[in-house]
């Protein structure tokens, strides 16, 4: 169920539908040292070095900053204690750019909110391209997966770590903290989005929002597909502390350790919330999709659109990585209070 789970995901994405309905899949090789980690000192033929022995050490210590790390899957990795040339092969880069790290290659998905700040990572595309990526001359390579098969391929290329894009934002955070020397740039995010999402939810209930209130999270995909969403992307934000509850069907959903579940429009009545959000698809198709689930008997008699309390957002940019999340604790307030 879980490789079923995430290879589903995987595919959403590359569909460009949205890091939601992600999130919603043994041996490492350490590749030869580079030029630039291999001393420089020339050495004659009685062995002797005749080159900087300044230079000898100051190789030397390159070389040995390294450290193992025991990845999502079990593998034990050798990875450099800094690394520098990240590749990030998955549904949540943003963590990554909220940690101060910038990717030379990612698994790109236009529209996210930090489109920008990535706009000169190459990516390397799914399948994951290993051509593309040995021309990158990464250090690390974090791999969103658990494709054993795929791992033992592009582990080849350079230190490669497993990791869940599924697991909390906080672990999350804290486990790329850890992998990138970033730790008290983690804990230093985290503790600023607690704070931040405190203060919205405080604000929302003085501003109308009643303790106790549910929310359904929904979205169109290619086909005329509806979908709920459960356990990943903007869920994950509104049903946390202080925050709206799932309803009943979402808390099964939930309970069975999914991120997102298809239904039947006749089923949005057993589902939809006190308070209704709309991802927008990007397709055309599932944005005419969207058009006729609004126009349809059902949706127009639901409780939360009678009452106007019905929001949308981008599909895209209301990810569940640690800049959208920012980004959102802005959005929400300023859709619910208007």
């Amino acid at each position: 169920m879980q490789n079923k789970f995430r290879n589903s995901a995987v595919v959403l994405t590359l569909t460009a539908l949205s890091a939601f309905l992600l999130a919603c899949g043994n041996m490492v090789e350490t590749p030869a040292p580079t030029s630039e980690n291999k001393s420089t000192s020339s050495v004659n033929q009685a062995g002797e070095d005749t080159g900087s022995a300044e230079q000898t050490a100051a190789d030397e210590g390159k070389v040995q900053q390294t450290r193992q790390f025991k990845d999502w899957t079990g593998h034990n990795a050798t990875i450099p204690v800094t690394p520098e040339r990240v590749i990030y092969h998955g549904e949540v880069t943003g963590d990554l750019v909220a940690l101060g790290v910038i990717p030379v290659g990612i698994l790109r998905q236009e529209g996210m909110v930090f489109d920008d700040l990535v706009a000169n990572a190459e990516d390397v595309g799914f399948p994951f391209n290993v051509e593309k990526a040995l021309g990158l001359n990464p250090d690390l390579i974090i791999f969103s997966n658990n494709d054993e098969e795929q791992y033992n391929q592009i582990s080849k290329i350079a230190p490669t770590v497993t990791f869940n894009s599924f697991a909390s934002l906080e672990d999350r955070m804290r486990i790329l903290g850890d992998m990138l020397n970033k730790k008290q740039e983690a804990e230093e995010w985290i503790t600023a989005n607690k704070t931040a999402t405190a203060e919205m939810w405080k604000q929302l209930h003085e501003n109308g929002l009643k303790e106790g209130e549910t929310a359904s999270v929904f979205t169109m995909y290619p086909g005329n597909r509806l979908f709920v969403m459960a356990g990943a992307g903007l869920p994950q934000l509104l049903y946390g502390k202080d925050g709206l509850k799932p309803t009943a069907e979402i808390h099964k959903v939930i309970d069975e350790g999914m991120g997102f579940a298809e239904i039947s429009l006749e089923k949005m009545t057993e589902v939809a919330g006190d308070r209704i959000f709309i991802l927008d698809p990007v397709t055309d198709d599932a944005k005419q999709s969207t058009k006729e689930l609004m126009d349809s008997p059902v949706w127009k008699n639901l409780p939360a659109v009678k009452a106007g309390k019905v929001y949308n957002f981008s599909i895209v940019k209301a990810s569940g990585d640690a800049m959208s999340r920012e980004w959102l604790l802005k959005e929400l307030p300023e859709q619910m209070m208007q």
